[in-house]
Parts: C-alpha cells; sequence; structure tokens
C-alpha cells in the first residue's frame, strides 16, 4: 500500500517540474511575429498578455475544479457508501463542482474573442 503512495508521489513530483519547465520556456521563448497580423493588428505585446490570461483562466480553473471535485467526490462516495438513496443528490454536487472548470473556459473564450 505504501509503494503506490510513493509511486502517486513521485509522478506528482515529475508532473509539477514539468509543468514548471514548460511554464519557464513559455516565459522565456520569444514572442511571435507573425501571429498579430493575423490577429487584428494588435501589438506582439498585448496579443501575448491576451494568451498567457486565457491559458492561466485555464489553468486555474481546471485546478480548482480538480480539488474541488477530489474533495467533494470523496465525501460522496463516504456517504453514498452509507445510503444509496443519495446518489441523486451527490451526483448534483459533484457536477457543480466541475463547473468550476467550464467558468474558467468561458473565461478564456471570452479573453480570446477580445483578441480578435
Amino acid at each position: 500500500m505504501k509503494s503506490s503512495f510513493r509511486f502517486l508521489a513521485a509522478l506528482a513530483a515529475v508532473a509539477l517540474v514539468m509543468a514548471l519547465g514548460a511554464t519557464a520556456l513559455l516565459v522565456v521563448a520569444p514572442p511571435a511575429q507573425a501571429a498579430p497580423a493575423a490577429f487584428g493588428g494588435l501589438g506582439s505585446e498585448a496579443w501575448s498578455y491576451g494568451m498567457l490570461a486565457a491559458a492561466i483562466s485555464t489553468a486555474l480553473a481546471a485546478l480548482g475544479a480538480g480539488f474541488a471535485v477530489a474533495k467533494v467526490g470523496t465525501a460522496a462516495i463516504g456517504a453514498l457508501a452509507e445510503k444509496p438513496e443519495l446518489f441523486g443528490r451527490l451526483l448534483i454536487f459533484v457536477g457543480l463542482a466541475e463547473g468550476i472548470a467550464i467558468y474558467g473556459l468561458i473565461v478564456s473564450i471570452l479573453i480570446l474573442n477580445r483578441l480578435v
């Protein structure tokens, strides 16, 4: 049992290092020169910040939704084990937690529409 937790902890650490590395590469990368002309003539810096804002809104909403589903789902499984007739109510709670990711996606779509 402990070995599976160690494996999951190591996998989470590797994913975190990869995510931080990818973020560092995106921050250091030079801006694209052809993209702003195709997107309404915005300046390179404004277009880059818009794309970064869309990515951050989606990423943070997905992380928040994942955390919420983990907490609510765990509690829902525990309650479902004791009272199986609560399935419909518990499904609503998990669905509300998943809705957070959809809100972040909508915000990123609105940001991308402003760039065009």
